[in-house]
């Protein structure tokens, strides 16, 4: 379902422009300089409605925090999450995952969050999944070595997908789990779409792979 264009959208997006980047140029050469420490950078690409990356950030605080939206109505929704909880090591990208292909600034993420992203269903549209060959390339090209992805899906046939193409592109997987909330893995952070699934009873499927 479409969300609704929220009320007061760009105002609202003005009293958060601390904390987003609107124009991937300004990170096109590194990102580094979007926060005033050395920490670590981790990259969730889809945040929605920022309950996932305001739960992290706030365990998190030595780790800074780059989560990207092209949704404007769910991006604002994050970063008022962020703002009113008064949290410093997170900003937000206006943007996709498609735009780092012409990222230059090498390899500066030690980890990237995928998290129930669009499944694509049809095969011809295999292209657009967030873990198909084109885009583990690019994520090859701006994480550090030995970064990691982190994936959870609620789909079994995109997971089954993604597995196939972590293996095909020769990368490393762990902590694979086909049931995440009845396998015991500590440290869980739900987002929004996972507690909705959850409490239906749909099995949350979960892996780590290393780059």
């Amino acid at each position: 379902m479409r969300m609704r264009k929220k009320k007061h959208r760009e105002e609202r997006l003005n009293l958060c422009e601390d904390y987003i980047v609107n124009d991937f140029e300004k990170i096109k050469d590194g990102v580094f300089n979007l926060f005033d420490n050395e920490n670590p950078i981790y990259l969730e690409i889809g945040c929605g409605k920022g309950r996932f990356i305001t739960e992290t950030a706030k365990l998190n605080p030595d780790i800074n925090f780059l989560a990207a939206e092209k949704n404007l109505d769910v991006l604002l929704l994050a970063a008022e999450k962020i703002k009113n909880a008064n949290i410093k090591n997170v900003k937000f990208l206006a943007g996709d995952a498609g735009a780092f292909a012409n990222f230059a600034g090498g390899k500066e993420f030690d980890r990237i969050y995928i998290n129930f992203c669009d499944p694509w269903a049809k095969n011809r549209y295999a292209k657009r999944r967030l873990t198909h060959k084109n885009f583990l390339e690019i994520y090859k090209n701006i994480l550090k070595d030995g970064g990691e992805l982190h994936f959870k899906t609620d789909n079994a046939n995109l997971f089954e997908f993604s597995l196939n193409s972590f293996a095909d592109f020769g990368l490393k997987m762990k902590n694979i789990t086909l049931n995440l909330h009845q396998s015991g893995f500590e440290g869980n952070i739900m987002t929004e779409y996972e507690q909705l699934f959850s409490e239906k009873g749909q099995p949350i499927y979960r892996c780590e792979v290393v780059f």
